[in-house]
Formats: structure tokens, C-alpha cells, sequence
């Protein structure tokens, strides 16, 4: 189908594509992709991924449209070509996939809920004995080095009796 055909059915149905299904892209971005498209072309195994017309025909003043996913979904719906409808029943198809994941693996969600919850249980049981057990080895440490200030009190303090 040709953009201009594209467009003609996007403006008929403009109320179908809000703001974030669709938008202009501004100038830099446009002929960002034009060079990139040029590069491309230049190379003749990829020629067939050089996707814009012919830049004699178009208003250069005017940018194309780009299309968000809902946009492309939504343009599916509006477009009449064999390739839009296939590709809108696609759509369709994978939404419903989706919905039958989803309600395949809820109680999925709910086994991962629950194994949140025992692990924050479990890690709040850990933080307590790991608590005590930093607590148990300074109390250690302090009476080490309480036991050595005592020793080290006795060897200086001051002897009597004879000297050697």
C-alpha cells in the first residue's frame, strides 16, 4: 500500500489515533532516517530495506508519521489490504494468547507472592539472630580486651620484695 494511501485513511479516521498511537516526527529525526536509508540503499543486499518514496515527489516541509504499537495495531484495524487484515487478526490472536498465559499462571503469582513473603519472613528472622550473634562477639571482643588492660595492669604495677 502506498503512504499516501496511509495517510489518506489515517486523516479519515483521525480520532482513532491519539496522541500516544501516533506522532510527526520532527526534522532531525527524519532525515536521520533518511540517511540511514540512503546508506543503506547504497548497499544492493539491502535495497529492499530502503522503505521511503522517492524524494522528488514528496513535501519535504511536511514529516511522516510514526506509529507507536497501539498505532500499528490501530492501523491494522483501519486499513483494508489483505496484509492489514492479517496483521490486525495476528494482533488479535496474540492478545488472546496473553489472556491465557495470564489465566493459566495466576496462582503462578500467587505461589511468587507467597515466597515473597516467607523470604522477607525469613530475612527478618536472620537479621534478629545475625543481630545477636554481632552482639555476642563484642561483648566477646570487650572482655578480651578487658582481660588484657588487667594483664597488662599486673605486669606493670609497681612489685616489692626483692629485686633481681
Amino acid at each position: 500500500m502506498e503512504t499516501k494511501r496511509i495517510n489518506e485513511q489515517v486523516k479519515r479516521n483521525i480520532d482513532r489515533f491519539p496522541l500516544d498511537f501516533m506522532f510527526r516526527l520532527n526534522q532531525k529525526e527524519w532525515e536521520n532516517i533518511r540517511s540511514q536509508n540512503a546508506t543503506a540503499s547504497e548497499n544492493e543486499s539491502m535495497r529492499s530495506q530502503n522503505a521511503t518514496a522517492s524524494q522528488k515527489k514528496r513535501n519535504t516541509n511536511i514529516t511522516p508519521y510514526a506509529f507507536t504499537e497501539h498505532g500499528v495495531t490501530m492501523l491494522a484495524s483501519v486499513l483494508k489490504s489483505k496484509r492489514a487484515i492479517d496483521m490486525n487478526i495476528a494482533i488479535v490472536r496474540a492478545f488472546i494468547a496473553i489472556r491465557h498465559f495470564a489465566n493459566k499462571n495466576k496462582d503462578l503469582a500467587v505461589q511468587i507472592q507467597e515466597l515473597r513473603i516467607e523470604l522477607q519472613n525469613r530475612i527478618g528472622e536472620h537479621d534478629v539472630q545475625l543481630a545477636s550473634i554481632y552482639d555476642a562477639l563484642e561483648n566477646l571482643l570487650d572482655k578480651k580486651e578487658d582481660e588484657n588492660e588487667e594483664k597488662k595492669k599486673w605486669m606493670e604495677r609497681e612489685r616489692i620484695g626483692f629485686k633481681k
